[in-house]
């Protein structure tokens, strides 16, 4: 077993001053350019008469102070490249195994690629379906409302999803969620690939969508609770690139199974197996350990039972021996501090404290980022990426799978420099750079349509800034904010109105596109999604705070107060 991380509380929240010891001995298994190790034999007798451990102030899942000295814990358990700090002058961060670390992010990142596939296998589905050729079946004259059932039953169960989750996300937990997630998505896929009629079609599609609702609010959660501080941006960023590449999946599927008879079938039962790999996957996988000592201070179990299960937890996650010595120094520390945080608090708060104090803050900075992303036209734009390349030539060389193929890699190669800079440049810098392009393109978008309409390469120009700029700001950045700004005893509730904002401003905007371009004229669509893109500019730069290199404590304190 792999073994990078070290003995540093999970939960960096700040004890009461009765708590605190006179002369604190702060340890730190953190790395510090040139400095001695001391081997753990070393640091116990050093450490013997010490019962404290200094656990303040810390931007790291598992980190302290900075240290007075290093140790190298555990030495005969490591293995893998472990990231270091390169910052020795400020706070320590925490060392891992990056083989540690593959696995916890995989597996929830597989809901996404789900949810992802399901978008780019419709668009070839539903040309497959209505073919009297190529369909298989005798129901294929579908009408403009069932054809709409279709294409958008998913995005109603992830709706009914992300409402019958708000109350429960705490009681089922993580990892919990993200099975019953995979359950569903392969239900929902195997009976959509083997729908004898158009009801029973339907009622996979829901299903499938139920699946959605429930993996987009509990895989930005997993992966956030689990994975150390320094990489959260990197490793959320990252699971918007697995949407991103299921969405160029099932496209590629498509454009292979178009020609097919029953390609349609195969286009939306491809997921199944997918989801049969995450559902076994999350299944290996502990719970968080952060929920499991939330559930232990709200009263719901033995406390003792929950801390074996939250140092258990931690072991497996950071690759350390089975319940070893510090985690469960780590689960204790973190416990205490948690307990002291929430002494004047009820055990468990109510259902309408997401809209109170801190978490309301938290409410308006996530639900705001992700209702923007919607409503600056992004399900429009995309919509409209098939006419936009055909004006500019493209129709007579490829067909609009293809096309849309074209669309998907770049969409791919942006959220790949996302994922890169995120830890690096920081939430704020993309967000302004990208979003203030994302206006500009939209402007572009609308010049063509209403001066330039003989500039065919605007049009195009247009659309791969609007693409490029979304996927380094909006795309990545919303769900990696809403995954890290909620204060723990709200977290499930909070993500949950988040996704349920996301996909209910996404269906607003994806069914008033067709009305309002009828009504206004694309130009002036364009405009006023560019107008909007503007609004969304200013919210950013007043109400997002840069939250690069803090600890999920450290945003809840320092941000959120």
């Amino acid at each position: 077993m792999a073994c990078g991380a070290t003995t540093k509380p999970l939960l960096n929240l700040e004890l009461s001053h009765s708590h605190r010891p006179k002369k604190p001995l702060s340890l730190s298994f953190c790395s510090f350019t040139n400095r001695p190790r001391l081997s753990p034999e070393t640091l116990s007798s050093q450490a013997k008469d010490c019962s404290k451990i200094d656990i303040f102030l810390s931007p790291s899942l598992f980190c302290r102070r900075k240290p007075r000295f290093q140790v190298a814990a555990q030495s005969d358990y490591s293995s893998g490249e472990e990231a270091e700090s390169l910052e020795p002058d400020s706070a320590c961060q925490e060392r891992f195994s990056w083989s540690s670390v593959i696995l916890p992010f995989l597996f929830p990142a597989l809901g996404g690629l789900l949810f992802g596939y399901d978008i780019g296998a419709t668009s070839g589905a539903t040309i497959s379906l209505q073919s009297p050729e190529l369909s298989g079946i005798t129901w294929f004259n579908l009408s403009a409302v069932q054809l709409g059932l279709v294409v958008s039953g998913s995005l109603y169960g992830a709706l009914l999803g992300s409402l019958l989750v708000y109350p429960i996300a705490d009681f089922l937990g993580r990892r919990r969620e993200l099975i019953i997630a995979a359950l569903l998505y392969v239900l929902g896929g195997s009976l959509t690939a083997y729908a004898p009629g158009l009801s029973v079609l339907l009622v996979g599609r829901l299903l499938y969508g139920l699946g959605i609702g429930l993996a987009m609010h509990g895989a930005p959660l997993y992966i956030a609770e689990t994975c150390p501080s320094q990489i959260r941006g990197t490793l959320v960023s990252l699971k918007e690139l697995f949407i991103v590449l299921g969405i160029l999946l099932g496209y590629f599927v498509g454009s292979f199974q178009i020609n097919a008879v029953g390609g349609w079938r195969f286009m939306y039962g491809c997921s199944a197996p997918i989801a049969l790999l995450m559902e076994i996957g999350m299944w290996s996988l502990p719970p968080s350990p952060r929920w499991l000592l939330l559930r232990a201070v709200q009263g719901k179990g033995s406390l003792q039972e929950y801390k074996e299960k939250a140092i258990l937890a931690l072991s497996k996650l950071r690759g350390r021996a089975p319940g070893d010595e510090a985690s469960e120094k780590q689960i204790e520390d973190s416990l205490l501090s948690l307990k002291s945080t929430y002494v004047e608090q009820e055990s468990e708060g109510n259902i309408l404290e997401v809209f109170q104090g801190p978490s309301l803050k938290a409410l308006i900075i996530g639900g705001g980022l992700v209702l923007f992303q919607q409503i600056t036209g992004q399900p429009s734009v995309l919509y409209y990426a098939g006419p936009i390349l055909q004006s500019a030539g493209f129709s007579a060389a490829a067909d609009a799978t293809r096309l849309s193929v074209v669309v998907g890699l770049f969409k791919l190669l942006m959220t790949w420099i996302a994922v890169a800079k995120v830890d690096d440049l920081g939430r704020r810098p993309l967000l302004i750079g990208g979003v203030g392009g994302i206006a500009l393109s939209l402007f572009l978008l609308s010049a063509y349509y209403k001066f330039f309409g003989g500039l065919p390469f605007v049009a195009v120009a247009a659309l791969l800034l609007y693409v490029g700029c979304y996927q380094i700001s909006f795309g990545p950045i919303s769900w990696l904010m809403v995954s890290e700004i909620f204060p723990l005893r709200t977290r499930g509730k909070g993500i949950s109105l988040a996704v349920l904002t996301n996909f209910g401003s996404n269906a607003i905007v994806t069914f008033a596109f067709s009305p309002l371009k009828e009504l206004l004229g694309a130009e002036n669509l364009f405009l006023l999604f560019g107008a909007i893109a503007l609004l969304s500019l200013l919210f950013v730069v007043v109400y997002i705070p840069e939250t690069k290199g803090l600890s999920l404590e450290e945003i809840e304190s320092k941000i959120l107060k």
